[in-house]
């Protein structure tokens, strides 16, 4: 039998994870009352839409599920019951048509936020869920009580369960500060520590490169990696040289692994390939092709393709003696050594990677520790590439961390 109105629930963090935790409870008869400390729910949700909200992702299961690594066993369930093909059906009864693009990501149709968020909003107030914005939560009091600031004064309450769905630690402007992990820790709560995951990295550029080429695109390469059990790796793309290093769509899906060996050994070298559509052997006779009084810029130009950031990237990296030798040259323009030296701060980055341990978690995402916390989204140990999965584990632990509160909620006397 669902629990009924005498239950009380309060969600604290107004991301897709905590929207969609007051949804459910709400939907099952549950008082939900929801805290964020800033002046409006989903900013961080409507900063991803900024470009075309990407969803989620239409490939199948197995390969999804792949996406989150190590944690992917753990959030199969979660994944499983709010699918691609479960999300769309919950978008077109907002009224949010969407499409899978030819990459196979999933975006609404016009690709933003906005609509989609005004219109979920609408349905959670009228369904009865309680907003209380500017309300930033302080822990637990001497008695177990939940400790909000808010604009006049202080507010403790003690519901009967709590959901909490804080974010991680990136993009702290938008709400998502970290400040929970000192508090968890202190109940007992196990939590990995918070790290930069979707980063940039630095690499220590001379001045003259930074002033010359910071923003602009690195179109069209492979990066070549090793990763920290030795196997090799290669992933083709691009990104954007940054004023400390490097960023963008190819380094942020191979983060984690570089972030990984970074904290490990201190730096971490990858190798560049300039001109993927053209194999090594053909690159070294371009490259030995007599130049005659055309300069070495030219000649790489028009015979390899090299203009731009990739001449510059050359330049900066190579010793000038390679620049003379054919085979040396040749080999860098196919495998350039890059080291990254340390990851960009997390505040920098897309999403983060630690939080609270599965382990100290039962099936329904409560903490062993302090029975009626649940705990759902970036908070939670996982981390995944972007391309819709971010979002997806969010909804979908939002979801189950609900579903889990409703169980305990049955269950206790």
């Amino acid at each position: 039998m669902p629990p009924s109105q005498a239950h009380h629930a309060v969600v604290i963090g107004g991301g897709p994870a905590g929207l969609m935790a007051a949804e459910t409870l709400v939907a099952a008869g549950v008082r939900v009352d929801l805290y964020d400390a800033m002046p409006s729910v989903g900013r961080k949700f409507l900063l991803a839409g900024k470009g075309g909200l990407n969803l989620t992702h239409a490939e199948p299961a197995p390969a999804f599920q792949s996406r989150y690594a190590e944690r992917g066993p753990a959030l199969q369930p979660m994944l499983d019951a709010f699918d691609a093909t479960t999300l769309r059906a919950w978008c077109d009864g907002l009224g949010i048509a969407t499409f899978v693009g030819s990459s196979g990501r999933i975006f609404p149709v016009d690709m933003k936020a906005a609509p989609l968020l005004r219109a979920w909003l609408h349905r959670l107030r009228d369904a009865g869920v309680r907003f209380h914005m500017r309300h930033t939560w302080r822990g637990w009091d001497a008695d177990g009580a939940l400790v909000f600031d808010h604009p006049d004064g202080v507010l403790t309450c003690q519901p009967d369960a709590v959901v909490l769905a804080l974010g991680g630690g990136s993009w702290k402007r938008l709400g998502s500060t970290g400040a929970w992990v000192p508090w968890l820790g202190e109940r007992g709560i196990a939590v990995a520590p918070l790290q930069a995951s979707n980063c940039g990295f630095d690499v220590g550029w001379t001045p003259h490169f930074t002033e010359k080429f910071a923003g602009h695109p690195l179109k069209s390469i492979v990066i070549h990696w090793t990763d920290g059990a030795g196997v090799a790796h290669s992933r083709a793309g691009e990104c954007m040289i940054s004023a400390n290093g490097i960023e963008g769509s190819l380094v942020y899906a191979i983060s984690a692994t570089l972030r990984d060996q970074i904290n490990a050994n201190g730096s971490v070298t990858i190798r560049l390939d300039l001109t993927p559509g053209k194999d090594a052997d053909r690159v070294l006779a371009e490259v030995d092709h007599p130049r005659g009084s055309r300069s070495l810029a030219s000649h790489l130009q028009s015979r390899v393709g090299l203009t731009g950031v990739k001449m510059g990237l050359l330049r900066e990296l190579l010793e000038k003696p390679a620049f003379a030798n054919p085979l040396a040259l040749a080999g860098a323009i196919k495998s350039l050594p890059l080291t990254l030296t340390a990851v960009r701060p997390i505040d920098e980055a897309i999403s983060s990677a630690g939080g609270v341990r599965f382990e100290g978690l039962d099936a329904g995402l409560m903490t062993q520790a302090v029975p009626g916390v649940f705990c759902a989204g970036e908070m939670l140990d996982w981390e995944a590439p972007t391309g819709g999965y971010l979002l997806t584990a969010c909804f979908g632990t939002g979801r189950h961390a609900a579903r889990g509160v409703l169980q305990w909620l049955d269950q206790k006397p």
